[in-house]
C-alpha cells in the first residue's frame, strides 16, 4: 500500500479520476453532515487568515489503483466517496458563484472548473476527475455543467442548492477576497490521508475495517459492496439490470429486511444484525455465476417485497384485498410468511386461491390472539416457523399455514377462547390501538359489505363511560350482584369488546347519560351504533349479550385453528397437584394454571367446572377478580371472597380485586413442583 499526506488540490489536479465502483451505496450525505462540513471550512477560512499554512483534517481516503490509459489515471474509490463527491459539489457551488458575481475575471471560475472538476481535454465521463455511482451520475452531471438540477433527483441536487445559499450568505462586500480564500481553504487546507491499495482481498479487508465520520454503512451497504467486489468489472451489466432496479424499488431499510427475509427461509435464528455476516458467507460457497444468480434472485424477490408495501399492485382481486388488510393491520411480523407465498407462487408451486387462503388465515392468527390479549406475544417467532414448514413440493399452502399455526402452544384461538376473551377481556388495554380500532372496522364493514364504510377518522368509543357519572352509577346500581359494588361491574364491563364502538363524535358523546348517546347512534352511519340504539338501555346484561353476539360473528368471519393438531393430552394431574400445594392466603389465575399445564385458560376454567379439585376457589381472573358465576363455594355455603378473606386474601376495598403480591405465579408453581414449564429447560 501506498500511504501518504495529499489535499484536495493534489488529489484532483492532473490527469487522474476518481471512480465510485458499483459496490458502492448512493450519495448519502445529509443536511447533518453538510454543515459540519461547511462549518469546519469556514474556521479554517478564518484561521488561515494569520496562519496560511494551517490545514483541517478530513480522515482517509482508500483508493485502489486502476488502469493507466493513455489519458490518466484511474483510481476505485473504497472509502471516502461520501466526502470527496461533497467536495467536488461544493467547488461546483463556489465556481458557480464566483461565475454570477467576478464576470470581469472569469478566469476564477474556469481555473477551478477545468483543474479540479472537469478535464476539458477528454469529453462525456471521461472528463469528469470524480465519476460519482451510476445513481448519482445524471445530476452530479447537472451540477458540473451548470445545467437546470431537478429538484428532487437526489442528494447531490440538495447539496449543491445548500452549498450555493451557503456561500452567497458568505460573500462580504466588505470583503470581496473571502469566497477566494473559501476556495483556497477548500484547496489547500483540507488534508486527507490516501491509502492506495494493490489487490482486491486488501481493498475489501480494509473497506470493512474502517469506522469513518460519514454516514453508518447498513447490512444492505455491505452485501452490495460484497457482491459487486466478487463481480469486480463484470459486475456492471448485473448491476445495471438487476440491483440498481432493486435498490430503486426499495427503501434501504426494506433492502436491509429483504436480505434478513432471505435468510430467515433457510435459518430463522438468524438476526437483522447479523444478515450480511450470513449473506457473506453463504455468497463465499458460490461461484461468480451463481453470485449473479444470486443477485438475481434477490431483484425478483425485491418485486413481492413492493408489491407487499403497495397492494394495488396485485393482479389478483382475493390476494389483493388480503395483502390490503395485513397493510392495514401495520405490523411487520407477517412480511416473512407473505414473501415466501409470494414467492412460491411466482415459482409456480402454489396459486392465487390459496395464498389468499393462507394470507387469510394469517390475519385470523392475529385477530383472535389479539382478541385474548395476546396481540404480540411471540407472533413474529411463531410466523417464522411457519414459514419453514413452506416446503418446495406442490402442496396446499393454505392448510399448511393453518396446521403450522395450531401447534402446541401457539395460543391460535378456538371459538370457545374468542368467545371467553369478547366477554371477559379488558379489550380495550390490550395490545395497539389502531389494531383495536382495525378489528372493529372489520367488523362493521362485514355488516355491510356493499356499502363504502370510513373509519379513518373514527375512534373507539366507549357506550358504557369510562368515568362515571351519577346517572350512570344509579343505572349500573339496579344490576349489581350480591356483594358486588357498582365500581366492580364498572371495571369489570367497560374495557370489554361488548361495551365498545366506533364513532366520528367521541368527544361529543363523552360520558352523556344512554339515553342522549342512543339519539346519536341512532343517526350514526355505522351498522354497531344502530344495533347498540335499539337497545332500550345499557348495563351488564346488553353488554354480555352484545358480546356473544360479537363473538359469534368474529368466529363465523375469521377461520379457526385446525382442532385435529391441537394439543389433547393436557396433564390435568399437574394442575391438581399444583392447587393442592397451593396455601391459604395465596390465589393463582386460570392463566398461570393454563401456562402451567401448556393450554388455554379457558379449558382451565372449562376443568375446573366439571371436575372437584382441592381449593378451586383460590383460582382467579389475572386482575384479582371473582369469576361472576364461580362454582366453587365453600361446603358451608359461603360465598368465594368470604372464603379467601378468612385464609387470608386482602381485597381492594374499592376495586374489589385481591392483592397481586399474594399472587401465585406460573414459575412459582411449577418450582414448588420441581418441574420445568412448558417449552423451557428444567431447573
Amino acid at each position: 500500500m501506498d500511504v501518504q499526506e495529499t489535499t484536495i488540490r493534489q488529489l484532483l489536479e492532473g490527469s487522474k479520476q476518481y471512480i465510485v465502483p458499483l459496490y458502492q451505496r448512493p450519495y448519502a450525505w445529509g443536511d447533518r453532515q453538510r454543515t459540519r462540513l461547511w462549518r469546519d471550512v469556514l474556521a479554517l477560512e478564518e484561521t488561515r487568515r494569520t496562519n496560511p499554512q494551517a490545514t483541517h483534517f478530513m480522515g482517509s481516503l482508500v483508493l485502489s489503483s486502476g488502469r493507466v490509459g493513455p489519458t490518466g489515471v484511474e483510481f476505485l474509490v473504497v472509502d471516502g466517496q461520501q466526502r470527496l463527491t461533497t467536495l467536488s459539489i461544493l467547488l461546483c457551488a463556489v465556481r458557480d458563484h464566483l461565475r454570477e458575481h467576478r464576470p470581469d475575471d472569469p478566469m476564477l471560475a474556469a481555473s477551478i472548473h477545468e483543474q479540479f472538476v472537469a478535464d476539458r481535454y477528454k469529453s462525456g465521463d471521461a472528463r469528469l476527475k470524480v465519476l460519482p455511482s451510476r445513481v448519482d451520475r445524471k445530476p452530479y452531471c447537472a451540477v458540473v455543467d451548470d445545467a437546470p438540477v431537478d429538484a428532487d433527483a437526489s442528494g447531490v441536487s440538495a447539496a449543491y442548492r445548500d452549498f450555493r445559499s451557503a456561500v452567497a450568505r458568505a460573500d462580504d462586500a466588505a470583503d470581496p477576497l473571502r469566497v477566494e480564500r473559501i476556495r483556497d481553504a477548500v484547496l489547500g487546507g483540507l488534508a486527507f490521508v490516501s491509502i492506495t491499495a494493490k489487490g482486491d482481498d486488501n481493498v475489501y479487508r480494509i473497506f470493512e475495517s474502517i469506522n469513518n465520520t460519514g454516514v453508518q454503512l447498513t447490512q444492505g451497504d455491505l452485501i452490495r459492496n460484497h457482491v459487486f467486489m466478487r463481480l469486480g468489472a463484470d459486475g456492471a451489466s448485473t448491476y445495471a439490470s438487476w440491483w440498481l432496479p432493486m435498490q430503486d424499488r426499495l427503501s434501504s431499510e426494506d433492502l436491509e429486511l429483504l436480505f434478513w427475509l432471505d435468510a430467515v427461509v433457510s435459518n430463522p435464528t438468524v438476526r437483522q444484525s447479523e444478515i450480511h455476516a450470513f449473506q457473506q458467507a453463504r455468497l463465499a460457497e458460490l461461484d461468480e455465476q451463481q453470485v449473479v444468480q444470486a443477485v438475481m434472485r434477490f431483484s425478483r424477490l425485491s418485486e413481492l417485497l413492493a408489491l407487499i408495501r403497495d397492494p394495488s399492485r396485485e393482479h389478483d382481486p382475493a390476494v389483493r384485498t388480503a395483502l390490503e388488510r395485513l397493510d392495514e393491520w401495520g405490523s411487520t411480523t407477517t412480511v416473512p410468511i407473505t414473501l415466501r407465498l409470494l414467492a412460491r407462487r411466482a415459482a409456480g408451486v402454489t396459486t392465487s386461491e390459496t395464498v389468499a387462503a393462507a394470507l387469510a388465515t394469517v390475519e385470523s392468527f392475529l385477530v383472535r390472539r389479539a382478541l385474548a390479549g395476546r396481540p404480540g406475544e411471540s407472533a413474529s417467532r411463531l410466523l417464522l416457523q411457519a414459514c419453514g414448514d413452506l416446503g418446495e413440493q406442490t402442496s396446499a399452502d393454505d392448510e399448511v399455514v393453518r396446521t403450522a399455526l395450531s401447534a402446541s402452544r401457539k395460543h391460535f384461538v378456538d371459538d370457545d377462547g374468542v368467545t371467553e376473551a369478547v366477554l371477559t377481556e379488558p379489550f380495550y388495554l390490550r395490545g395497539r390501538r389502531p389494531q383495536q380500532k382495525t378489528i372493529l372496522g372489520w367488523i362493521e364493514r362485514s355488516l355491510r359489505p356493499n356499502e363504502a364504510t370510513a373509519i379513518t377518522s373514527a375512534t373507539i368509543e366507549h357506550v358504557l363511560p369510562q368515568r362515571l357519572t351519577p346517572e350512570w352509577r344509579e343505572a349500573l346500581a339496579v344490576d349489581a350482584g350480591p356483594g358486588e359494588s357498582v365500581d366492580l361491574v364498572h371495571e369489570r364491563l367497560v374495557h370489554t369488546l361488548g361495551n365498545l364502538t366506533l364513532t366520528g363524535s367521541n368527544a361529543e358523546l363523552g360520558n352523556r347519560p344512554f339515553e342522549q348517546k342512543r339519539v346519536e347512534f341512532a343517526a350514526s352511519g355505522f351498522r354497531l351504533n344502530q344495533q347498540i340504539a335499539m337497545q332500550p338501555r345499557w348495563g351488564p346484561a346488553q353488554i354480555e349479550e352484545r358480546g356473544r353476539r360479537l363473538a359469534a360473528h368474529i368466529c363465523s368471519l375469521w377461520v379457526p385453528p385446525n382442532e385435529s393438531v391441537r394439543p389433547s393430552n393436557v396433564h390435568w394431574q399437574t394442575l391438581h397437584d399444583a392447587l393442592v400445594r397451593l396455601p391459604a392466603g395465596r390465589w393463582t389465575s386460570f392463566g398461570d394454571l393454563a401456562t402451567l399445564v401448556g393450554t388455554h385458560p379457558v379449558p382451565v376454567g372449562q376443568h375446573l367446572a366439571a371436575v372437584s379439585v382441592p381449593n378451586a376457589h383460590r383460582v382467579l381472573h389475572s386482575p384479582g377478580t371473582i369469576p361472576p358465576a364461580s362454582r366453587w363455594s365453600s361446603p358451608d355455603g359461603r360465598d368465594v371472597r368470604g372464603v379467601l378473606v378468612d385464609e387470608g386474601v386482602v381485597f381492594d376495598p374499592v376495586t374489589g380485586r385481591a392483592a397481586q403480591g399474594q399472587r401465585v405465579r406460573a414459575a412459582a408453581l411449577a418450582h414448588a413442583l420441581g418441574i420445568a414449564l412448558p417449552g423451557k429447560a428444567a431447573p
